[in-house]
Parts: C-alpha cells; sequence; structure tokens
C-alpha cells in the first residue's frame, strides 16, 4: 500500500528538528523544486529567493546545478523546469506500479460512462493523483497527476481518512488551523471563509459515513458544480486501501444524487475489476538501475567547480535508484544502484525520510519512496502537448542551422498533415508556414513520406512548392512507432540538396533524439496530445 507520509506544504520541516546528518544543499534543493512546481514550473530567481528564503548566490548555485542535471532550463533570466525532471515521479509511479496495473480499468471506465475518472493515492491528510483518464469537454478537469487535494475537499478523502491513526487526525487539525483557507494547496482555488468547527465536524462525519458505506460523495466542495463518487481499491495481501477510484462530473451532466445511483454502481463493477488484477498481478522483475551517476557528479563538479552543488546532484540521484521492482532497497541496495558511498547515500535518505520523500521501515531496513516525490515538478509537465516539448528543442535547431524548423503530426483522420510548431529563421526571404497549416497526407511530400512510409529521412526538392526544398525527419514514440515529423524548409538558392543532407539532416537527427527523450519521460505515466 502507497505510503501516506507527505505533508501537503512545499515548506521545509522547521530547521531546529532537522537531523543533524541532514544534508543542507537537499534540503534547499528540494525546496527550490517544490517552489517552481507550485508556481507552475517557470519563475525568476528572484521569485525562487522570496519562495525559499534563501539567498541569491545559493539561489543561482541551485539552480545552476539542476541546470546541469538537465532538469532546469534558463529561458532568459527564469528558470524553467524541463521534461527530464519527470524521472523523479516516474521513479515512484513505476515503483508504486498501480498505474501499470490499474490504469487500463480507469481509462476503459472512463469510456464507458463517458466521464472523467482518476486514481488517487493518500498522502498525509491530502490525496494525491497518480492516473487520470479525462475527457475533452469545454468544461473540462484541470487536475493532473501529482496535483495534490485536501482531504476533506474530496470524495477520496474519506474514505482514506477511515485509517488514519490518531496521530493523523492531529496533523490534520493543525494544518486545518494553520491554513483554514488551503491556500497550500495550489491545484485547488481557496476554500470559502466558513466556520472551521463545524467543517471539521462535517469531515468526521463523512469519514464514519464512508467507513458505513464504503463508499464517497463529493458535492461540490472543491467548488461549485463539481461533483464525484469515490470506491476503495484494497490490496488482496493486506486488505488496506491501495488507491481510491474516482469519477467527476459536473451538476450540468450528474447530481451527486445522480453519482451515486447511477455511475456507482459500475464504478465498483471497475473496482472489483481492479482489485482482482491486483490478486493476480506477478511480481515486478527489476529493471536495470540508473548507471554511473556518480561518476557523472564528479565530472561535472571538475568541470563546474563552485556554481555546481554536487551533493544536490548526488542526492537526487537517490530518488531515481527506485523503480519498478525496485520498489523498497536497502541502504546497500541504494549505494550500489547509484555508485554512491554507502555514508553518502545514508545521509540523502535520512535527509528524505525527514522531508517526508521517502518512508523507511525499520523492520527490514528499507526505504521507498513516498507520493510526496511527485511534488518535485511532475504537475506542471504532466500531460504536456507535443508542441510546447518541441519548442525548444527547435528554438536551439533554428539557432543552430538558421533555417525556419517546424512540426507536423497526422491529423485525427489520417488523410492531412497538420503543422503543430514553429521557430522562424531571420532571413529576408524565408518559408512562411503557419502552425494549423493543412496539407495532404501524401508521400509526395517529406513529412508525408516519414510519417505514412517510416522512412528515416526524406528530401523534398521543390514539392511543397517552387523554391522551395524541405527535409523531414520521424519522431519516435515509447513503442517505435512514428508520431510526427521534424522538418525544415529552405530555399533553393540557400542550400543545395547534398547541402541539406550534409549540413542540415545530422542536425535535424540529434533533435529528433533529444525530442524523443522527452517525449518518452513525459509519456511514461501521462498521455501526451500530438496536435
Amino acid at each position: 500500500m502507497p505510503a501516506r507520509t507527505t505533508a501537503p506544504t512545499a515548506t521545509a520541516p522547521d530547521s531546529s528538528r532537522v537531523p543533524e546528518e541532514a544534508v543542507t544543499p537537499l534540503i534547499r534543493g528540494v525546496a527550490v523544486l517544490e517552489a517552481l512546481t507550485a508556481a507552475g514550473g517557470t519563475m525568476s530567481p528572484s521569485a525562487l529567493e522570496r519562495a525559499t528564503g534563501l539567498a541569491r548566490s545559493t539561489v543561482d548555485r541551485i539552480v545552476a546545478t539542476l541546470t546541469r542535471m538537465e532538469y532546469v532550463r534558463l529561458d532568459g533570466r527564469d528558470a524553467v523546469l524541463t521534461p527530464r525532471v519527470m524521472e523523479l515521479g516516474n521513479a515512484y509511479l513505476a515503483a508504486l506500479r498501480l498505474p501499470v496495473l490499474l490504469g487500463s480499468r480507469a481509462d476503459a471506465l472512463a469510456d464507458e460512462l463517458d466521464e472523467s475518472v482518476s486514481l488517487a493515492v493518500a498522502d498525509r491528510d491530502g490525496i494525491r493523483f497518480i492516473h487520470q483518464a479525462t475527457r475533452r469537454r469545454a468544461m473540462s478537469l484541470s487536475f493532473r497527476i501529482g496535483d495534490l487535494l485536501p482531504a476533506e475537499r474530496t470524495a477520496p478523502g474519506p474514505l482514506f481518512a477511515t485509517e488514519w491513526t490518531e496521530a493523523d487526525w492531529t496533523r490534520w487539525r493543525t494544518r486545518r488551523s494553520a491554513d483554514p483557507r488551503d491556500r497550500t494547496f495550489p491545484a485547488v482555488p481557496p476554500a470559502p471563509p466558513t466556520r472551521p468547527e463545524e467543517d471539521d465536524k462535517d469531515f468526521v462525519r463523512r469519514t464514519e459515513r464512508a467507513a458505513a458505506d464504503g463508499w464517497s460523495l463529493d458535492d461540490q466542495l472543491i467548488e461549485p458544480g463539481l461533483v464525484a463518487v469515490s470506491a476503495p481499491v484494497r490490496d488482496p495481501r493486506t486488505g488496506r486501501l491501495a488507491c481510491v477510484a474516482n469519477v467527476v462530473s459536473h451538476t450540468s451532466r450528474h447530481t451527486a444524487a445522480d453519482l451515486r445511483d447511477t455511475l456507482l454502481p459500475r464504478l465498483r463493477g471497475a473496482v472489483a475489476a481492479m482489485e482482482e488484477d491486483l490478486r493476480g498481478a506477478p511480481y515486478a522483475e527489476p529493471g536495470p538501475p540508473p548507471a554511473g551517476l556518480a561518476t557523472w557528479t564528479s565530472a561535472s563538479k571538475q568541470e563546474l567547480g563552485r556554481e555546481f552543488v554536487e551533493s544536490l546532484a548526488r542526492g537526487l540521484t537517490v530518488l531515481t535508484a527506485f523503480g519498478e521492482g525496485r520498489a523498497a532497497l536497502t541502504l546497500t541496495e541504494v549505494a550500489r544502484a547509484t555508485g554512491l558511498a554507502r555514508a553518502t547515500a545514508r545521509r540523502a535518505l535520512i535527509t528524505y525520510e525527514h522531508l517526508d520523500l521517502v518512508t523507511h521501515n525499520t523492520a527490514d531496513r528499507t526505504f521507498a519512496l513516498s507520493p510526496r516525490v511527485l511534488s518535485l515538478g511532475f504537475p506542471p509537465l504532466a500531460g504536456t502537448p507535443l508542441p510546447r516539448l518541441a519548442e525548444p528543442h527547435l528554438r536551439t535547431l533554428t539557432d543552430r542551422v538558421q533555417e525556419t524548423t517546424c512540426l507536423a503530426a497526422l491529423t485525427e483522420t489520417g488523410d492531412e498533415i497538420q503543422y503543430t510548431a514553429r521557430v522562424t529563421a531571420r532571413h529576408v526571404m524565408r518559408v512562411d508556414i503557419r502552425v494549423g497549416t493543412r496539407i495532404p497526407a501524401t508521400t509526395d511530400t517529406a513529412m508525408g513520406r516519414v510519417l505514412l512510409a517510416n522512412q528515416d529521412h526524406a528530401l523534398a526538392d521543390e514539392e511543397l512548392e517552387e523554391g522551395v526544398r524541405t527535409l523531414a525527419v520521424p519522431l519516435h514514440d515509447r513503442t517505435g512507432h512514428t508520431v510526427a515529423a521534424l522538418t525544415t524548409s529552405v530555399h533553393t538558392a540557400r542550400r543545395t540538396p547534398q547541402d541539406c543532407l550534409d549540413t542540415l539532416l545530422p542536425a535535424l537527427t540529434t533533435t529528433a533524439t533529444h525530442l524523443e527523450t522527452d517525449l518518452h519521460t513525459v509519456s511514461r505515466f501521462t498521455p501526451v496530445p500530438l496536435t
């Protein structure tokens, strides 16, 4: 069962309680990542300084280190989270296995009901989403995988609270007293001013009702119009909650009573199938752990010197030691997987336990990632469309080759090719193809050849338009399927066909490889729209 050891805020615990062996730069680095996440993925150095309380020089060194790790990129003066940071959250989700084992059931239920369906786990006195199957509507659900919600304003919350200890209830009341408007939960609108005592009593009553009924309702607790019904998915080995399946709708389609009477029976049927899937799931075979990370951090320190915070980089590599088949690791196993010294790995794990990012099972001396790992950059990037992923790569490519570059994909009907992203070069005479432009999907064009005939590259000489040469390479998803084409178009007076192959093709191929890496990281547990 997923551990419930996460604080709902991005603030580190009080410094007076920081263990002596904790790694201070790692605590500061986590604070920067969580601040970036809460802000939507982009912040200026001065904003990071205000949000974390760190000195500007410290913020600059942390950002420089995260940039070297490719977890952050600089856009002007702003620090921007990059898709690679999602490997931290991916490590947690892979170790958890629930999205892989149950995600297809949630997707099928969403298709059957034509409503959004999510899976959530407990995160101390909050709930965190680990899978989303949303419907495309004018008024659609904006929650993302990794988002944290206060338990008392959700349907899953009372179900999780049925397993709370007295210490859990005390922690919840303390948080409610300190933050009655839920300002520390950026994924939800602030709670309306009410009487806290009555709200607390109401949540207790809802928890008692959930324990008796085996399901729970949310009747517009997040915001007006939003209703949801939830049912627990239990771990067949322990009988405890593994996660909660949640169906969300709008009052224009269903009232809360409708959800209970109409959708709850089908939700329960899907939950029963999920529990059967868990019962029959084979043990996960551990995949290869990350390799060479300790050597890389040492080399980066030698190259960058003081600007590279080695203890932060090494600490973050510890999180990537976990994954499918590696859900619970001993200190020795963590050190072996990362190549770090035991003492270094131990201090990082102590720091993460202090920050509620890992849990420690003293019985078998193993450590496991907690849901709070998803607070390290995951929500702002979850579900990012491919054109947005491509934009920084296209800018770099255009700067390199000094030609306009584009991304294109087949439309849903498959009979047209649509330009979905573009970065223009600075030429008096340039190819001007606007985003959204569609052309017939045929093998007469370079893009058509790589999208339809799956060629590794294609050069079209004046086939799109007289005087225009177009070079395209394919972009592949995690399964190897071609999903888009990366292309550049040039005037025939500037480049010969051979020059295109000798100069532009290597640049396009390299860019496609980098973009594919981002696409594969983002799409591991979240669907990526192609347009």
